[in-house]
């Protein structure tokens, strides 16, 4: 699409703008569509005082030609033009105006004698018709499948174009043999009433014409921005050390993909400095042949034409040097002696740095030391946080027994003292603030409650026997003062 407004040959002009500049609340330079041109040179003001009369305007998919301005017609990218055709006239989107129309005309070879001529900017009219003709080309070609399979001819019509004043219908079909229309082309008129002309493609302008997103995650480069197709051969992938993998190397339309021309000239230049691959070293333990070559890392691998199983990687500098002594009539000495032992490289991977993961590796021994510490300091606070839940029960006197073997003697005549304090205001509502101030100091003496306990195991029954008298005739008041 030429705009965002489908003014674009492959698409109904929904906006109807019949001004110069196309579509105003568009940018039309700079979007991508199929085959785009991006006009560099339009803020440019030409020196020269020829200008280039020629306008590049496209048509459905990739087709474009060339037209002359013979009117002096204002036009910039995006403007729809009706041109000449024959019969009748069409109507397309401009795609490049300026100097750079010379370029393209040099670089597709097209001839400035005799040329097509623009008649207007297309009015409301022509726009309308050339909806109307847009809107009936898929059904025509599913109908154009239907006909040619009656038939029996072996091809397969890919699209179907209409020309703007729909007095004319295009075919495109692809066919590995000749095929013979004569009866095709009778049912055709028969069935659509309109002029009609067969043209047959390749597989590659096939899928420049369908599109689609190619195996690197990006749109086709034959319906974005190719324009000539050269062969692809097999050579391009052995210079490339490719495996001959057609899954892999066939693009969509079923042949070599394009793309694997691109980088063979850098390859050709790499490989200039190496050896030939069928070269062959004499050593003292037999001869041996190239088995593999690594451009990047400028190595080759050889391996004894006896046991082949042992590869050894050398320099290319260094193959050198044993070729030239095996052309003064010397033989080198074996590959396990000539191989040197590899120098391990530390390599530094930047993406693991930057994880989030490194603030946890960081601290995993700080929090050990906390945790460790905090273990510590909790010992004496778990045996204090025991001990006022030992009163709670008053039928089970199986628990506070078992608290008390484990040396937690001093935390209960520390209560003793608690309801001496509460009694003396007798008041309800101070008892809940007094608790909290008074379980500070418990955990400022952890160790004097250790060293009682230890020294007094055997006064532990007794003692712990006196605080539940107390507290059953202490707490019961309270609580009902409370409630």
């Amino acid at each position: 699409m030429s705009c965002g407004c489908k003014t674009s040959g492959d698409s109904a002009h929904s906006c109807g703008t019949k001004s110069a500049n196309g579509c105003e609340s568009v940018n039309t330079c700079g979007n991508s569509y199929k085959l785009s041109v991006f006009d560099w040179l339009s803020n440019v003001q030409n020196p020269a005082s020829n200008r280039c009369d020629f306008v590049e305007v496209r048509f459905k998919n990739d087709r474009k030609l060339f037209y002359k301005n013979v009117n002096n017609i204002p036009l910039h990218i995006g403007s729809v033009v009706t041109v000449e055709s024959s019969p009748g006239h069409d109507v397309g989107v401009v795609s490049l105006t300026g100097e750079l129309v010379k370029i393209q005309m040099k670089k597709k070879r097209a001839s400035e004698e005799n040329p097509l001529k623009i008649y207007r900017l297309a009015n409301q009219k022509d726009i309308e018709v050339w909806q109307e003709a847009r809107k009936k080309e898929e059904n025509v070609k599913i109908e154009a499948r239907k006909i040619s399979h009656r038939i029996g001819l072996e091809m397969k019509i890919t699209d179907v174009e209409y020309q703007g004043d729909s007095s004319k219908v295009t075919f495109y079909y692809t066919a590995d043999n000749r095929v013979d229309f004569r009866m095709l082309i009778k049912e055709f008129a028969g069935a659509f009433r309109t002029k009609i002309d067969m043209k047959q493609i390749g597989f590659r302008q096939e899928a420049a014409k369908v599109g689609g997103i190619g195996s690197c995650g990006r749109e086709l480069c034959c319906s974005t921005w190719l324009t000539d197709f050269r062969s692809v051969n097999t050579n391009v992938a052995r210079y490339q050390q490719l495996s001959i993998n057609p899954q892999k190397l066939a693009g969509q339309c079923g042949k070599l993909k394009c793309c694997l021309n691109y980088e063979l000239d850098s390859y050709l230049d790499a490989l200039s400095h190496f050896p030939s691959s069928s070269t062959m070293i004499d050593t003292e333990k037999g001869r041996a042949f190239c088995i593999k070559i690594d451009v990047f890392k400028k190595k080759m691998w050889f391996a004894y034409v006896d046991s082949s199983m042992a590869w050894y990687d050398f320099d290319v500098d260094l193959v050198k040097k044993m070729i030239s002594q095996n052309k003064r009539g010397e033989k080198t000495l074996p590959l396990e002696d000539l191989k040197q032992p590899e120098i391990s490289v530390k390599t530094v991977d930047l993406i693991q740095e930057n994880s989030v993961d490194r603030f946890e590796k960081k601290n995993r021994g700080f929090n050990k030391n906390r945790s460790q510490g905090n273990q510590n300091q909790n010992r004496p606070n778990n045996n204090q946080n025991q001990g006022p839940r030992k009163p709670r029960p008053e039928n089970n006197s199986e628990k506070p027994q078992d608290r008390a073997d484990k040396g937690e003697r001093t935390e209960r005549p520390e209560r003793q003292q608690r309801p001496e304090k509460n009694t003396r205001p007798n008041q309800n509502n101070n008892q809940r603030p007094q608790k909290p101030q008074q379980q500070k100091p418990q955990s400022e003496k952890p160790q004097l409650e250790k060293t009682e306990a230890v020294n007094n195991d055997v006064d532990k029954k007794p003692q712990n026997q006196q605080p539940k008298k107390k507290f059953k005739k202490k707490f019961p008041p309270k609580k009902d003062n409370n409630a």
